[in-house]
């Protein structure tokens, strides 16, 4: 396979503002390779005798679904941590178990809280380390978004793309993608709920290279104006439950519903990082539609897992 880009070889993965849009393309031209050779049975398998350690600092179906699926795939083996089972989680620093894991293993995927955390792992082990999530990051997440809007729409440039909800980790990915890859993101969300602006700042400078636009917005109704993709996500995440009650009352003026989606095209996509709380952020009636493309999208994890571990280890 020649779509491999040496450029990423034994690199780390932490938030797509580290990578260029050219290899955020090659990700996804080799996304829909593998993809194509997993549809048609072709054995493909450039991780033989590697081996990938995930540590999981927080609950997770997709990616360690698709991570582990992934390496077998490819070849390799997997290995599941739970923090609760390191030593990790009695003391042991970061920097001492990246050190150790470096002895064992070829790469490192974390799930966690702090972003500073998964920088402090990257920063002492001498072996690629990829973001599974962390509050302020999801850039496996983007990239899978990014593969099936290209897949509905047949392009990305020009597309416009509306996050309606919590300015969180998931906007902060999405709104880095979006602009690297000439995508117009518009983030709508409450006051007070922003994306940080330290995203904002860099998906506006990545912008400025492709021509896209980057918008912040609390109106959501004029956010989805002409929207090709309505995008949303979960109102409390993972370490919010004690805010559930004030964020519900919050945000209910952005749940994506049969009205708002009325503002967008005619053949717009929805889509979600899942899991979804029907009646929530999203109605049934938008999710179970017909412009519902989140199981693809979830899906499109693995094959984006895949393409990042090739690249990063082969």
């Amino acid at each position: 396979m020649n779509t491999i880009l040496t450029s990423l070889k034994g690199k780390d993965l932490l938030t797509l503002v580290d990578l260029s849009s050219e290899e955020i393309h090659h990700l996804l031209t080799l996304a829909s390779e593998l993809k194509q050779k997993q549809l048609s049975k072709e054995a493909y398998k450039p991780l033989t005798g590697k081996t990938l350690a995930m540590i999981f600092e927080k609950p997770s179906t997709r990616t360690r679904v698709s991570f582990e699926v992934g390496m077998a795939q490819l070849g390799g083996h997997a290995l599941y941590l739970n923090s609760n089972d390191l030593q990790l989680g009695r003391g042991e620093t970061i920097a001492d178990t990246a050190r150790v894991l470096s002895q064992y293993v070829d790469a490192i995927m974390i799930r966690t809280f702090a972003h500073s955390k998964i920088e402090e792992l990257a920063q002492y082990a001498s072996v690629p380390v990829i973001n599974g999530l962390t509050d302020d990051d999801h850039p496996c997440q983007a990239l899978a978004d990014l593969l099936t809007i290209y897949e509905v729409k047949k392009k990305l440039k020009g597309i416009k793309l509306v996050y309606v909800g919590d300015g969180n980790n998931v906007a902060h990915a999405l709104m880095i993608a979006a602009a690297k890859v000439g995508m117009d993101c518009v983030v709508a969300c409450p006051v007070g709920y922003e994306p940080k602006g330290e995203y904002v700042n860099a998906a506006l400078l990545a912008a400025e290279q492709t021509g896209a636009t980057v918008k912040v917005t609390h109106d959501p109704v004029e956010a989805v104006q002409d929207a090709d993709v309505i995008y949303t996500d979960v109102w409390t995440s993972m370490g919010q439950e004690q805010e559930s009650k004030q964020r519900l009352a919050v945000f209910q003026p952005f749940q994506v519903n049969e009205q708002l989606v009325e503002q967008a095209k005619e053949d717009y996509m929805f889509l979600h990082c899942l899991p979804a709380h029907r009646g929530e952020e999203v109605t049934a009636g938008v999710i179970d539609s017909t412009h519902s493309y989140v199981f693809e999208q979830a899906g499109n994890r693995l094959h984006v897992q895949k393409a990042i571990l090739t690249s990063l280890l082969s």
